[in-house]
This record gives structure tokens, C-alpha cells and sequence, in this order.
């Protein structure tokens, strides 16, 4: 089987499907593996390193996706301006792709169609389960976690104080407070890495599982009194609250929400918009200088006031809603990448051939389409079909 690695064509993406050593794995496992020229550049892996784990360099991507049967990428599908036509047109028939689709957001509709037309066999990692067995295919997870240990860093850049206490000749200096909303794989890893820093931490999470973990790593739990009943989806995720319970975690949380120096926002629902946890009213108490860092930016935020895909600052506050955090940490982020797409590989291909067993959890909850067919529920659902 060759599988092909496209060099990424999203604005500013560094990351890469596959590093030197995995690509060295599939190799050794009887895969022939297309890179496009300097597809891992960004991340400082380089062709000559590829050439070595055995790899063909190919200059055009036209090439790689005539040649392969199996595509591995980071971001969707777009438009390819060098070539003057999209992604999905340079693929054919019963190709497989597996990457991030998203493919119940709106935005990406017309392009998921398209792959369907197209016969493309596409597998999104979003719709990897939160399993056991699947934890080492969950590219979701590991990027959420470079999303946490970035975001934070991020945030402090844009403090003018100090994070730890500091203890000076001319006095003290009392710790930065930061404060997590929404206790997931990210938010974990955020409360992780301020506590590293020295700050002083707090945790929200409708969940109360969530908030069991976030007191384990040392935060002071601020209650949101949303009772657990409502609070719970399927599969533990964080579920929609009706408005009048959601107006009530924002009375709950403001308080807390305007003492702190830092709110790292990363609550969402699966499949939904992310609900509005602060408000234009709650950013104009908020202490002028503290900055505020919505990683659900891409569900449409957890604040109101978060610019989409860009920093400003209001009532004195910074907003930072930057997209695509794990990619400004690419070489970390590009090796778990690539080693749960190698293990995602491994899973589904027996004797040199893909096999997609549509009763097996892992498969129904990724599949996009298959045959001409969309067949992915979040997207059917999306799109009223």
C-alpha cells in the first residue's frame, strides 16, 4: 500500500502528517510512503531525514495523490492556490483519507460533499472515540493537550506581571491567579502548566468528575450549581444547558472570573456551539491588564468578546482567540500527530489492506463516507439530512 503525505496549505501551518520515525515504521511494516518537498520543514523535519527512514520525495502534490491509495493529513481539504484547484479535486475514487474533517461545522459542508461525490473513503480524527482502546489513536486528545501547555505560556507573555510569587529586596510580589473553565484534556494540561509556573489556580466544570481531577492537581474548584443531571452527556462530555441554567453558572463564576489574571477558557459541547460563559458585562469588571485565552474559539468561544482568530484588547483586557495553537508548537505536536496516525494505520489495515468493520465503535463514529455515500451522523444531522 502507498500512503501519501501532502505538504499542509493552511495559512501558517507547520505541522506535518508523519515524522522521519514513523515513517520509518511504516516502511519496515511494507508501506511505500510519497512526502511532498518540504512538507516537515516547519516542524524541522527535513527531506534528507525522510530520504533516510525511506521515503520518496515527490515535488508535486498532483503526484502523491495520483500515486496513493491512502492520504494522511492535519487540516482539511482546501484549496490548493499553486495548483488553482482544491484538495478533494486532486483525489480519486476509493482513496482513503484520514485526517481533521469537522465535518458537521458548517463551514465545511460543501467539501465533505464533494469528498462524497468524489468516492473517497475519509475518516476524520475528531470522531475518535474516547476509549480505552482507542487512546493511542486519539489525535484529539494529543493535540488538546499542546493547546493547554501553549495557550497558558501564551497568556503569560501578555501579562505585564509575573506569574510566581516573587520574593524581592524592595518587597513581595503576590502570584499571578488563573483560573480554568471547562476541565477537559486541555484544561487539565493548562492547570498543569500554570501551576508549574507558580500561579495560583482555579477550575470550573459543570462535571463533577472533571472537577474531582482538576482539585487533584492542586486548583481550588469554583461550583457553577449545575446540578449533575443536566450537566452529563453521553460518553462523560459536558451537555447543553437550558438558558436560565446557563445564567446562573455565569452568576456563579463572575465573581471569581473577575479576580483572576488569566481565564483560560476551554469549555465545549461535541457537535455544538460552545456556550457563552462571560459576558461583555463580566469582561468590563475583570482587572485591566488580565488576559483571557478562548481555545473553544473555533465552536464560536466561551466569550462573548473573543475575535475570531486574532488578539485585541478590550475594557483593558486581552482576548486572545488564536486558532491552531498546537501548530505553534509543531514539532511536539507533529511527533504525537503522527504516532496516533501510525497507530490509527495499524488498526485498520490487515494483510496490506484496509478493513473498516462498521459495527466496531472506532469506525462508525469516524467514518465521514464511504462509496458515495456521507455516512457520518453528526454531519447527516448538521446538514438536516
Amino acid at each position: 500500500m502507498i500512503i501519501g503525505i501532502p505538504k499542509e496549505i493552511m495559512h501558517d501551518e507547520a505541522r506535518v502528517a508523519a515524522t522521519p520515525e514513523t515513517v520509518a515504521k511504516f516502511v519496515n511494516e511494507g508501506f511505500d510512503v510519497l512526502v511532498e518537498k518540504s512538507a516537515g520543514d516547519g516542524a524541522l523535519f527535513h527531506d534528507e531525514d525522510y530520504v533516510k527512514a525511506g521515503a520518496t520525495i515527490i515535488d508535486d502534490p498532483q503526484e502523491i495523490y495520483d500515486r496513493a491509495e491512502m492520504i494522511l493529513k492535519v487540516k482539511e481539504p482546501l484549496f490548493n492556490e499553486a495548483k488553482g484547484k482544491h484538495e478533494v479535486d486532486m483525489m480519486h475514487e476509493g482513496q482513503y483519507l484520514i485526517t481533521f474533517i469537522h465535518p458537521a461545522s458548517p463551514v465545511n459542508h460543501e467539501m465533505v460533499k464533494r469528498l462524497t461525490r468524489q468516492g473517497v473513503t475519509a475518516i476524520t480524527l475528531d470522531g475518535i472515540p474516547r476509549i480505552s482502546r482507542a487512546q493511542n489513536l486519539d489525535a484529539l486528545t494529543s493535540m488538546s493537550t499542546c493547546a493547554g501547555y501553549k495557550g497558558i505560556l501564551m497568556a503569560a507573555d501578555h501579562l505585564t506581571t509575573f506569574m510566581p510569587q516573587m520574593f524581592t529586596a524592595v518587597g513581595q510580589i503576590k502570584p499571578a491567579k488563573v483560573m480554568v473553565i471547562g476541565v477537559g484534556v486541555a484544561g487539565l494540561q493548562a492547570l498543569a502548566t500554570a501551576k508549574r509556573l507558580g500561579a495560583i489556580t482555579y477550575a470550573a466544570d459543570i462535571r463533577p468528575m472533571a472537577s474531582e481531577n482538576a482539585k487533584s492537581l492542586g486548583a481550588k474548584v469554583v461550583e457553577t450549581n449545575v446540578p449533575a443531571e443536566l450537566a452529563i452527556a453521553e460518553g462523560g462530555y459536558a451537555n447543553r444547558l437550558p438558558d436560565e441554567v446557563l445564567l446562573q453558572e455565569r452568576e456563579a463564576l463572575k465573581e471569581t472570573i473577575q479576580q483572576m489574571d488569566i481565564v483560560f477558557c476551554s469549555a465545549l459541547i461535541p457537535g455544538k456551539v460552545a456556550p457563552i460563559i462571560i459576558t461583555d458585562e463580566m469582561v468590563k469588571g475583570m482587572k485591566r491588564g488580565s488576559v483571557i485565552v478562548d481555545i473553544s474559539i473555533d465552536q464560536g468561544g466561551n466569550c462573548e468578546l473573543t475575535p475570531k482568530g486574532g488578539i485585541e484588547t478590550k475594557h483593558g483586557v486581552t482576548l486572545m482567540g488564536v486558532k491552531n495553537i498546537p501548530g505553534l508548537l509543531p514539532t511536539s505536536s507533529t511527533w504525537m500527530f503522527s504516532n496516533n496516525l501510525y497507530n490509527l494505520v495499524r488498526y485498520l489495515v490487515k494483510d496490506g489492506r484496509v478493513v473498516l468493520d462498521r459495527s466496531d465503535e472506532i469506525i462508525q463514529k469516524s467514518l465521514v463516507c464511504i462509496g458515495g455515500e456521507l455516512v457520518h451522523a453528526g454531519a447527516r444531522e448538521a446538514m438536516g439530512l
